[in-house]
């Protein structure tokens, strides 16, 4: 009788186990296996789904490394993409989730159990739970008509789940020049005031809706075209979180002390303010996405 696998542990057919499979968490990936002709031994097997669910083409560079994901510069049937891919939870340099994640209910009790005790299952299920997050967030504003970047697999769950731990999504900017955040540029003094403006409307707009961002500063703000476009939205919360309004002014202030670098000297309690009455005028005009 053949060897059976049961909870990552291997057992002979008498029932006797014999030794814990080991699994080596995801990190970073290689550029050399993204880049692999994907039919290749050495192809990516994430890059090789992609390319077969006809979502991607070839992956060109990469972008910006991260606590959580990598950022890829690609090509689709759509043109030009960003291929964000997460590394596993226990790779990642941020792990600790729960403070977004406070006031989620789960159904499934032993699915709930399995994620606090960060089972190996439990894990799996929390990765795929914040790459879901990110599409559904995504598709949600771009709905709303914020300034966000397009969700290219979807709209429906079923769609965009098949992607784990990818999420494709429009390159702001071009392939040789792709939009940089606003941490990075100098601005002219009017440009600083029009960046304010926009990324304190981006802000009201999403609690207008009921969110909060959680990572809201100018490392998670692109600039393209004198126009900003919010990115990063797994940790996206909602009224729901008994944290929501510390994250609230957790953003403000983090919002506030970033523009330091373009000459703003904002407090983060005038900042909440103008968020919060911004919040109460009128809303983005939805964008219709056609079948």
């Amino acid at each position: 009788m053949s060897a059976r696998w049961l909870d990552d542990e291997q057992w002979d057919g008498g029932g006797q186990r014999l030794r814990r499979k080991r699994h080596k968490p995801q990190g970073r990936r290689r550029l050399a296996d993204l880049t692999a002709q994907p039919s290749a031994d050495q192809g990516d097997d994430i890059i090789r789904r992609l390319v077969h669910l006809g979502h991607l083409t070839e992956v060109v560079a990469e972008l910006k490394s991260g606590k959580e994901a990598t950022a890829y510069v690609a090509r689709g049937p759509s043109g030009t993409l960003l291929l964000k891919i997460y590394r596993d939870l226990q790779a990642r340099s941020f792990k600790d989730d729960s403070v977004y994640r406070e006031g989620q209910v789960i159904l499934d009790r032993r699915a709930a159990k399995a994620m606090q005790q960060r089972t190996r299952r439990g894990l799996d299920m929390l990765q795929s739970g914040w790459v879901l997050a990110e599409y559904a967030h995504l598709w949600t504003l771009w709905h709303a008509g914020l300034n966000v970047p397009e969700p290219l697999a979807g709209p429906f769950p079923v769609d965009y789940a098949e992607t784990v731990p990818a999420v494709l999504m429009r390159l702001i900017g071009t392939e040789d020049h792709v939009a940089p955040r606003l941490s990075d540029v100098r601005l002219s003094p009017a440009q600083a005031q029009s960046a304010w403006a926009q990324a304190l409307s981006g802000m009201a707009d999403l609690l207008r809706l009921g969110y909060v961002h959680g990572d809201y500063s100018t490392y998670n703000l692109l600039w393209w075209e004198d126009t900003v476009t919010i990115i990063d939205f797994p940790q996206l919360a909602t009224r729901q979180n008994p944290n929501f309004q510390a994250l609230l002014r957790r953003d403000a202030e983090s919002l506030a002390t970033s523009f330091l670098k373009h000459g703003l000297q904002i407090s983060g309690d005038q900042t909440l303010r103008d968020v919060q009455r911004r919040a109460l005028g009128p809303a983005p005009t939805p964008r219709v996405t056609l079948p």
